[in-house]
Parts: C-alpha cells; sequence; structure tokens
C-alpha cells in the first residue's frame, strides 16, 4: 500500500503528484495486468530476449 504524508503548507495537487510518480515507480498496474493469467517461465524468458534484441537493433542502427 503506498502511502503519502501530506507535508504542512504543501498544497494537494503536489502531494498528489507524488502519489502518481510513486505509483508509477512501484509498478502496480503493470504487476496486476501480468498476473490476470499464468505465463511460462520460457515464454517470459523468450520474450525477454525478443525486447533486448530490438532494442540492441535500435541502438546498432542509431551508430550508423
Amino acid at each position: 500500500m503506498l502511502k503519502i504524508i501530506v507535508k504542512d503548507g504543501e498544497s494537494i495537487e503536489r502531494a498528489l503528484k507524488r502519489y502518481k510518480r510513486k505509483h508509477r515507480n512501484v509498478k502496480v498496474m503493470q504487476n496486476l495486468r501480468e498476473n490476470q493469467h499464468f505465463t511460462k517461465k520460457s515464454v517470459k524468458r523468450r520474450r525477454e530476449i525478443q525486447k533486448a534484441a530490438y532494442i540492441q537493433g535500435l541502438r546498432d542502427d542509431e551508430n550508423l
């Protein structure tokens, strides 16, 4: 559970902004979506390798 303590003199908009940043960094929604259905470890690993290859390809193209 995320807790945001509003400091003295801090606006509610600023506290809300801190909450949203924490929520995004903790990846709450991403974890919920991933856990909706079971994914085999081999499939997860294959996706990681494909993603790494894609990113490496982008970096290689950038260096040309």
